[in-house]
């Protein structure tokens, strides 16, 4: 009849020196930190390609702004001038009707 693996394991376990399974019990740890530690790694450098695509479209749309500020204050400058020949022609009209 063959033996349950837990079964044999706690007789392997039972054969083992205290520092063969501390050196086992260690070799354990080490190899389940390592797994959290890759995969910590594996999402952090998922995060660094999300925000480097985020930055990405933060950028173009801070251009856009940009360009459309500069549009914005090309036309405002623009209708600036416009209103001072405006009030500049009518204060013409004005002074030459009085004299």
């Amino acid at each position: 009849m063959a033996e349950s693996p837990s079964h044999s394991d706690a007789q392997l376990v039972a054969h083992q020196s205290p520092g063969q399974q501390a050196e086992s019990d260690l070799a354990s740890l080490v190899f389940e930190m390592s797994q959290q530690v890759q995969m910590g790694m594996e999402n952090m450098l998922k995060m660094v390609n999300e925000i480097d695509q985020n930055s990405v479209g933060i950028k173009e749309d801070i251009e856009k702004s940009k360009d459309f500020a500069m549009e914005k204050k090309r036309i405002l400058e623009e209708e600036k001038e416009q209103f001072q020949k405006a009030a500049y022609t009518i204060l013409d009209m004005l002074s030459n009707s009085r004299g």
